[in-house]
């Protein structure tokens, strides 16, 4: 073996090494049941849905289309609010849960392409288009995990194994651009830590570092089940402690309602991630699992 076929090789197996990493423990037949991400997933899409046919708006500035006079507003805005409640119902039913999940990825898809990445190519260096999409991203990762675990174990891109692993390739690109929020607008992110809790700002920077952490561990499968179940639980914390007393607060606005929720589906997609790595132990590391 000469110089040339060494390096050759060398390029080819750091992206097999890292497919693997990413695919470890993917399609194992324990987290092909009814997981509670799956369940949290489906309830909060639920609410989501129920929130937009009782208020009829989109779910405040994660669903703002880009368009001033959107032909047809009402018509879209019910549609969504239909897409996210049947869908959230169906990943509740075993026999349409595929389905569901599949719609709901499919939704997810174009929520993130059509409303959140003109933004990210209008204004490529600031953060919080990033931001945007990236919260979109963890959702649809949650839905795809769901997707692919009930589908065929052998399916291609989609589905199966490899559905699992890239859906988590695409987690691990959403969570650094909320972790990298935290530091861009730590000011901002500090203001929503509750006031009854000290060193507002050290909370911030380590719940962003708790991110980019989770997305380092799941990339190189170091630990990644406890990684991604700490991350779903992070977020989730996040969820209540920020969100919620503003709910209670103003229960009749719509916004609160939609922030409370949308956190709430972005903290679900990520226990959906981690769900996919119940086949494997808490301090499991490597590909080979």
């Amino acid at each position: 073996m000469d110089a040339t076929s060494g390096v050759g090789s060398g390029r080819t197996a750091a992206p097999a090494w890292l497919a693997a990493c990413l695919a470890a423990g993917a399609g194992n037949q324990i987290a092909r049941g009814m997981s509670p991400g799956r369940v949290l997933l489906a309830l909060v899409m639920i609410a989501l849905g129920l929130r937009g046919l009782l208020f009829g708006d989109f779910a405040g500035i994660w669903q703002r289309i880009p368009i001033a006079h959107l032909p047809a507003h009402d018509f879209f805005v019910y549609l969504a609010a239909l897409v996210e409640l049947a869908t959230g119902a169906g990943m509740l039913v075993p026999r349409v849960a595929k389905a569901a999940a599949g719609l709901l990825s499919v939704f997810a898809l174009l929520w993130m392409v059509l409303l959140k990445f003109p933004a990210v190519i209008y204004a490529p260096a600031m953060e919080a288009t990033w931001l945007g999409a990236g919260e979109i991203a963890a959702i649809l990762a949650g839905a795809w995990i769901v997707f692919a675990s009930l589908a065929k174990p052998d399916g291609r891109f989609f589905a199966g194994r490899r559905g699992i692993r890239n859906a988590r390739l695409l987690f691990v690109l959403a969570l650094p651009t909320i972790g990298l929020s935290h530091y861009f607008y730590a000011d901002i992110t500090a203001g929503f830590v509750p006031a009854w809790l000290p060193w507002r700002h050290g909370w911030a920077y380590l719940t962003g570092a708790g991110s980019l952490a989770t997305a380092l561990a799941i990339l190189f499968a170091a630990w990644p089940r406890l990684a991604a179940v700490l991350e779903a639980a992070m977020l989730g914390v996040i969820t209540l402690l920020v969100w919620l007393p503003p709910l209670l607060a103003h229960a009749h606005d719509t916004d609160a309602w939609s922030a409370f929720l949308m956190s709430g589906a972005i903290a679900a997609g990520a226990a959906a991630v981690a769900d996919s790595y119940r086949g494997i132990g808490w301090t499991a590391r490597g590909p080979h699992h």
